[in-house]
């Protein structure tokens, strides 16, 4: 059964507009040159491209872990482009989760106390807060019974869960995801990007998706294809409906 199209008219997430991205030395290294895009609320888009055509690096600026070099960037609405640190770190906590491809979950605490991370860091009240919505999450991936599990209990398909919920712990606009299934076999691949696209239906966050995997990108709403940094002519492009 195919999904509901994205509506065209939900406000934007992510607005770039002529964005550059250069690595200084003797002679500057550019990585991205003039990458201009829209994200918008509901949206999973796909970003693919041969190794060193900037999809990490564009994912890295959008996640407020580097700093354009020119070019504009606006989250939810506001310019982050030139942001100190501080208030960097603030937007990263506020509108945006995170999902790599390897869990990083922390070993010595338990499966909701992981997924509540985010959380905790916020403060006590946050996290209390949360609590009875990150138990639904981790009860909706089929983890409800293994809430007191150490990650070193669980398989690498359920910890990728774990993380998943735990990057949707804020309550974030987007959801930034850097090769996401790169780590898993192909059964636990598929698992866990139908649990993305099934959480990006459910809660209407938008997923902006690295990736190598063209089967999934073409699931996606948008495939976003870079080459030699730049949006290639033509390939932003809807995907195939997915089923």
């Amino acid at each position: 059964m195919s999904s509901a199209a994205p509506d065209p008219l939900a406000a934007p997430v992510v607005e770039l507009a002529n964005l550059v991205h250069e690595y200084p030395g003797a002679v500057a290294t550019r990585v991205l040159s003039g990458i201009s895009l829209t994200v918008r609320a509901g949206e999973f888009v796909a970003v693919v491209g041969s190794s060193g055509s900037g999809k990490t690096t564009l994912l890295n600026l959008i996640g407020l872990l580097d700093q354009p070099t020119s070019g504009t960037l606006r989250l939810a609405g506001c310019d982050v482009s030139r942001l100190a640190e501080r208030e960097r770190a603030r937007f990263r906590r506020d509108y945006l989760g995170f999902i790599f491809q390897f869990h990083y979950l922390l070993p010595e605490f338990t499966v909701l106390e992981n997924a509540l991370m985010p959380c905790r860091i916020r403060g006590e009240a946050a996290e209390d807060e949360a609590r009875p919505r990150i138990r639904q999450l981790l009860e909706q991936v089929g983890l409800g019974d293994r809430l007191g599990y150490r990650p070193g209990q669980l398989s690498g398909g359920q910890q990728q869960r774990v993380a998943i919920v735990r990057a949707l712990a804020n309550d974030p606009a987007l959801v930034l995801a850097d090769e996401p299934t790169g780590n898993l076999d192909s059964h636990n691949g598929r698992a866990v990007f139908d649990l993305m696209r099934e959480l990006n239906r459910t809660t209407g966050k938008a997923f902006l998706m690295v990736t190598h995997d063209e089967l999934f990108a073409a699931r996606a709403d948008r495939i976003i294809r870079l080459v030699d940094g730049q949006i290639q002519a033509g390939a932003e492009a809807s995907a195939l409906p997915d089923i």
